[in-house]
């Protein structure tokens, strides 16, 4: 730089600087520019393609993994034809650019426009304001499923958490603690979908004295009367489904729990028992309020999951026998009714009650120093 600038004497040191900026913004503009020439010619591409579906897919694959590393490499090198003080500062966005583009292309806009078609009747073709979202209030069958979200709410996660903690305790304590945790955690691997059509088989129902539904064979083996445990049991027939949620996720609770418990220091649980605590007040006294947080890290996600639950119920029953939940009504009324306009405005109400938990997560998160 300083034998450029004495070959030239008329130049100044900010003179050559700004000539370098302008020179590294042209670059890193083309380079973008070029980015999205290509991929999207490439996306064209793919989309209008007639290949086979398998060499489709495999193509596919490859551009997604080249691609990305095409981008993050031409950007950082665009990037660092700046002067260090600008690069230190502009290179960080590089990393987390293409993600925040991806999120807001798949999450923000489709969020913003599923919020603008509320607004409309079934069609989409007439303002009709808040009235959507009045007629949530006034409907039977939205009634039933808030009713029933509610219920796996406080049920579901309730249980999951007291569980979870319950084997965590027992399995730390045990010389068969892997195996047992293995055991409860399995059912974490299986889908939500999965699960469904295993727990259907299991709660299965057929008239006659040859049951082949597992629970209905238990029963009718102790001299009991089959029964039809997710239609005809109304409404304890949401409690049968809600414990395939426990099955599910008693796992991931125990697995968090267990990881808190192993962290509570050991002489303070030794001090404790040498001046006469019990097991029970050490739990409930020492191992609860270390493990505060956790506890409510882990409250807070079940509870996500059992608000946007949807999988199990429409495996289960479609949501019929009074088991429907915000998520089926929405599926229901979107894609099978075509009822843009109200299948829309359930889905922002789901977004509503699912945004304060995260919300709840994201700072628990940020006070353990997560982000």
């Amino acid at each position: 730089m300083d034998a450029q600038i004495k070959a030239k004497p008329g130049v100044t040191g900010t003179q050559a600087k700004q000539r370098i900026s302008a020179r590294a913004v042209l670059l890193s503009l083309g380079v973008l520019l070029a980015n999205i020439v290509v991929n999207g010619l490439i996306f064209m591409f793919f989309r209008d393609s007639t290949l086979n579906p398998l060499l489709t897919a495999v193509l596919a694959v490859l551009w997604g993994v080249l691609g990305v590393y095409l981008i993050y490499y031409t950007l950082t090198w665009a990037v660092e034809q700046y002067p260090d003080h600008i690069r230190r500062k502009v290179l960080p966005y590089i990393f987390i650019g293409p993600a925040v583009i991806i999120l807001g292309w798949l999450l923000i806009l489709p969020a913003l426009r599923t919020l603008y078609l509320s607004f409309f009747n079934a069609s989409s073709e007439k303002f009709v304001g808040l009235s959507n979202y009045a007629a949530i209030f006034s409907d039977h069958l939205m009634a039933t499923a808030l009713r029933n979200n509610l219920l796996w709410v406080f049920v579901g996660t309730l249980a999951c958490v007291c569980f979870g903690l319950l084997i965590a305790i027992l399995a730390d304590r045990s010389s068969y603690e892997k195996i047992a945790k293995s055991i409860i955690f399995m059912p974490m691997a299986i889908s939500f979908v999965a699960a469904g059509v295993i727990w259907k088989f299991v709660y299965y129902y057929q008239p006659g004295d040859e049951q082949i539904g597992l629970l209905n064979a238990m029963v009718t083996y102790f001299g009991g009367e089959p029964q039809a445990w997710t239609s005809m049991l109304q409404p304890w027939n949401n409690f049968f489904l809600i414990i395939i949620l426990i099955w599910m996720q008693t796992g991931f609770a125990m697995v968090i729990f267990s990881a808190a418990i192993k962290g509570v220091p050991d002489d303070i649980l030794e001090a404790a028992r040498v001046d006469g605590a019990g097991e029970v007040k050490i739990f409930f006294g020492i191992m609860i309020p270390f493990i505060s947080s956790t506890i409510l890290t882990v409250t807070t996600t079940i509870i996500v999951f059992t608000l946007k639950i949807f999988d199990v119920v429409m495996v289960m029953t479609g949501g019929q026998y009074d088991t429907e939940v915000v998520a089926t009504q929405f599926y229901r009324q979107f894609f099978m009714y075509r009822n843009f306009g109200y299948g829309s405005t359930l889905a922002i109400v789901l977004l509503i009650a699912v945004l304060p938990v995260i919300l709840i997560n994201l700072r628990q998160f940020r006070k353990q120093g997560g982000f």
